[in-house]
C-alpha cells in the first residue's frame, strides 16, 4: 500500500556498521555505489549497527546521489545488544539523529527495531502512534515494525496497529520457511514485506556465524555440512540461499548485508541466474532435521 518500488535485492547496512567484522571504509562506500549501479535501490540501516556507524557510512556513500534514486530505510528503538528504548521522546530523538547522519530531510521507511525485546502492549499503544506522528510531520513517509518472532506481526494486526511494511528476518531461508505461511495475511492487510538475512545471519554461508549468533549448535553444525556440500559442487551456499529467498512470492525485497563490491556483484549475479533445482533439493533435504528451527529472542512472552 506504500506505492514504493524496490529492487528484489536490497542492501542491508549491518556490515557497514562492522557487525560482522571490520572492513575498509572506502570499499564499503564503493559497495553502496556498485549496488546502485547494478539496480539495487533499497537500503536499510539502524542506529544499532555499530553504534550509528552504519548510518554514518551510508550517509557518506549516498551524499550527492539524487534522492529519488533510492529508498532509504532505518530503524529506532534499539541502540545496543541490550539497549532498548521505545519511549516516544527517545524515538523522536533517534529520528533526528538518523536524518542528520544519513544526510536527508526525510526517510522513506522508519521501523521499530526488534519489538520482542520491549513491552509489546506499550509499544503498540504508544510507540507505533509516535511513529505515525512522525509520518504526519513529513519526516517519515511510512512506518513499520521489525522482529524475529512472527507472532508479533499478527498481534500488531489484531490490535489495529497495522504497519505499512514489516521486516522479518531468518524466516525465509533454506531451512526455515515459516514466513511464507504469514504472507497471505500480510497481503490481505496491504502490508509490504521486507525479508532480511536469507543466510540466517551467516548460518548459510562459507564464512560461518559470528560468536554472538544465537542459533543452537545442532543448527550451526548442519548448516556447516550443507555449506560444505555446496562447495563440493562449486557453489557458495549463501548465493543459493539468496536465490531461494528472492524466488518467494509476495516479498517486496530481500536484504543482504555486505561491505564488499565483489560480494554485491556476486549477489546480483546469483539472483539473476536460474536456481540449480537439483542442488536446492539436496540441500533442503540435508537440512530437514532442523526444518523451521528458530531461537528464543527477547521477552519470553513475546515468543510464546
Amino acid at each position: 500500500k506504500t506505492g514504493l518500488r524496490v529492487s528484489a535485492l536490497g542492501l542491508g547496512a549491518a556490515s557497514l556498521g562492522g557487525i560482522y567484522g571490520d572492513y575498509d571504509e572506502a570499499q564499503g562506500i564503493a559497495a553502496v555505489h556498485r549496488a546502485l549501479d547494478l539496480g539495487i535501490n533499497a537500503f536499510d540501516s539502524s542506529p544499532y549497527y555499530g553504534n550509528w556507524r552504519a548510518e554514518t557510512m551510508l550517509g557518506r556513500a549516498l551524499r550527492g546521489i539524487p534522492r529519488d534514486r533510492y529508498v532509504l530505510m532505518t530503524k529506532c528503538g534499539r541502540y545496543g545488544a541490550d539497549a532498548f528504548d521505545f519511549a516516544p521522546a527517545r524515538l523522536q530523538e533517534s529520528l533526528e539523529r538518523s536524518l542528520e547522519l544519513l544526510g536527508t530531510d526525510h526517510l522513506d521507511v522508519l521501523q521499530l527495531h526488534d519489538v520482542e525485546f520491549g513491552d509489546l502492549d506499550r509499544i503498540l499503544a504508544e510507540s507505533v502512534p509516535a511513529l505515525h506522528a512522525m509520518k504526519a510531520s513529513g519526516k517519515v513517509r511510512f512506518v513499520g515494525i521489525t522482529g524475529l518472532p512472527l507472532r508479533n506481526f499478527r498481534r500488531a494486526i489484531a490490535r489495529g496497529a497495522k504497519p505499512d511494511p514489516c521486516l522479518s528476518y531468518c524466516h525465509a531461508t533454506l531451512f526455515d520457511n515459516t514466513l511464507v505461511d504469514l504472507l497471505p495475511e500480510l497481503a490481505q492487510h496491504g502490508i509490504g514485506v521486507i525479508n532480511a538475512s536469507p543466510t540466517g545471519m551467516g548460518l548459510l554461508s562459507s564464512h560461518g556465524t559470528p560468536q554472538w549468533h544465537p542459533a543452537p549448535e545442532e543448527v550451526k553444525q548442519l548448516c556447516r555440512r550443507a555449506a560444505e556440500h555446496c562447495r563440493k559442487h562449486g557453489v557458495e551456499i549463501a548465493e543459493l540461499a539468496m536465490q531461494f529467498s528472492c524466488s518467494l512470492p509476495s516479498i517486496a525485497t530481500t536484504l543482504c548485508g555486505t561491505a564488499s563490491v565483489q560480494e554485491v556483484e556476486a549477489n546480483v549475479r546469483a539472483v539473476a541466474r536460474p536456481i540449480d533445482a537439483t542442488l536446492l533439493g539436496e540441500v533442503r533435504t540435508m537440512l530437514l532435521p532442523i526444518k523451521n528451527r528458530t531461537w528464543i529472542q527477547g521477552r519470553p512472552e513475546n515468543n510464546a
